[in-house]
């Protein structure tokens, strides 16, 4: 079981510097301190004899689909007190709790075990841990008993109205660092060719299946932080499956569709500042655009350099939410409705703005952040949690 682990600014660090040869710049950076070094090891050692839990183990009388496939019921609908009986009513930016969430409990708890073998794996180069991954990635993609099916037809249905919807899509965001540790492993070599092909493959279909199906195009065509995030799966999908195709469409929309529609020209994000939850909403969306860029940047593409005519950049997001993650209190609109207090924590976006922008500010205002929450709306919106999965490839010689 993982802990809160919390860097404080009193903290003395004892920095054990680690390399980055950015696609863009070859930036150096350190910021991962002994200390996490060894609880990394510590619970990627504690996974060792951790049991597979895929979608199979969990079934909901109120699923459509069966027993493969991933579902879950929309967060901010609620029985209506006036028919009890009838169709959910929404209530924005609150989240019922007798909804179904063990199909989303399960996906975070394989991001965070194959996220922390694959990370001490880099630490540690013992191939224990590399090997450790099989059991779970072979349950979830290979295993035809266990296996999910690579849609997901049955995401945040509503009591009364749907089955499914293609805003559910954002549900598997947690499948990104899953698919960066394949990324890294197979690489390295450390898993059998069969299974790292074999679970290509199944990535391969949920890209097909995201980029053709209603739900998946309705999803890339919303307004907000989900067209980010479906650019961030897909993009991420993609670049392991190797479908460059796919690739180009998702650094097309980054640059044509997301960043000039979504960002103001202050670098803020007025249709999340729009909600009842606009600091939660401000903060994953950033988190998101910036992991966009961070998959999505090659030696031919900087989107961290990117700039729209008008002047919308990552660099001017990153300027203008940074103070209010520096000082909260400096916010200016009304507290989000809820989950106000476990807000900030350890954001991605400070990890790539400072390592693209050569920014200490940001990575020192990261290192003094929660790195590992437990609150399970806060884990529900933070998918990248395993920073070096994104800071090495290879293990520490």
């Amino acid at each position: 079981m993982m802990h809160n682990y919390r860097f404080s600014n009193g903290f003395i660090f004892a920095f054990f510097v680690i390399f980055l040869g950015c696609s863009t710049s070859q930036n150096e950076i350190s910021c991962i301190s002994s200390e996490e070094q060894s609880y990394i090891i510590e619970n990627a050692t504690a996974f060792m004899d951790s049991v597979p839990e895929t979608v199979t183990r969990f079934i909901s009388e109120r699923s459509a689909g069966n027993q493969h496939d991933f579902y879950s019921e929309g967060d901010y609908w609620w029985p209506d007190p006036e028919n009890p009986d009838g169709p959910y009513i929404r209530k924005d930016g609150q989240t019922n709790p007798d909804n179904f969430v063990a199909h989303r409990h399960a996906m975070i708890r394989l991001s965070r075990i194959v996220g922390m073998q694959t990370s001490a794996y880099l630490l540690t180069g013992d191939s224990k841990f590399a090997e450790a991954t099989q059991k779970h990635l072979e349950a979830w993609f290979v295993n035809p008993d266990t296996r999910m099916n690579p849609s997901l037809l049955y995401v945040q249905a509503i009591k009364g109205r749907v089955t499914g919807r293609g805003i559910g899509i954002i549900d598997a965001i947690h499948l990104i660092e899953v698919a960066r540790s394949v990324e890294i492993l197979e690489m390295n070599r450390a898993l059998p060719k069969e299974t790292i092909a074999a679970i290509k493959n199944w990535f391969s279909e949920f890209v097909s299946w995201l980029t053709t199906h209603p739900y998946g195009l309705d999803e890339m065509n919303t307004k907000n932080n989900h067209a980010t995030c479906w650019v961030m799966q897909v993009g991420m999908f993609a670049r392991l499956s190797g479908n460059e195709e796919v690739l180009e469409l998702c650094r097309d929309r980054f640059k044509n569709v997301l960043l000039p529609n979504q960002m103001g020209t202050d670098g803020s994000f007025p249709l999340e500042l729009a909600r009842t939850k606009p600091y939660g909403y401000s903060l994953f969306n950033l988190d998101a655009f910036m992991t966009c860029a961070e998959i999505l940047s090659d030696e031919k593409n900087s989107l961290y350099g990117y700039s729209t005519s008008d002047g919308k950049s990552m660099k001017l997001g990153a300027v203008w939410l940074y103070p209010f993650v520096k000082d909260k209190t400096k916010w200016e609109l009304k507290p989000d409705v809820m989950y106000w207090d476990e807000w900030p924590v350890r954001h991605p976006f400070l990890l790539f703005a400072g390592k693209a922008y050569k920014n200490n500010s940001y990575i020192d205002l990261w290192k003094t952040l929660d790195g590992y929450p437990e609150t399970d709306e806060v884990l529900r919106n933070l998918p990248i949690r395993n920073p070096l999965l994104w800071i090495l490839d290879q293990p520490v010689q």
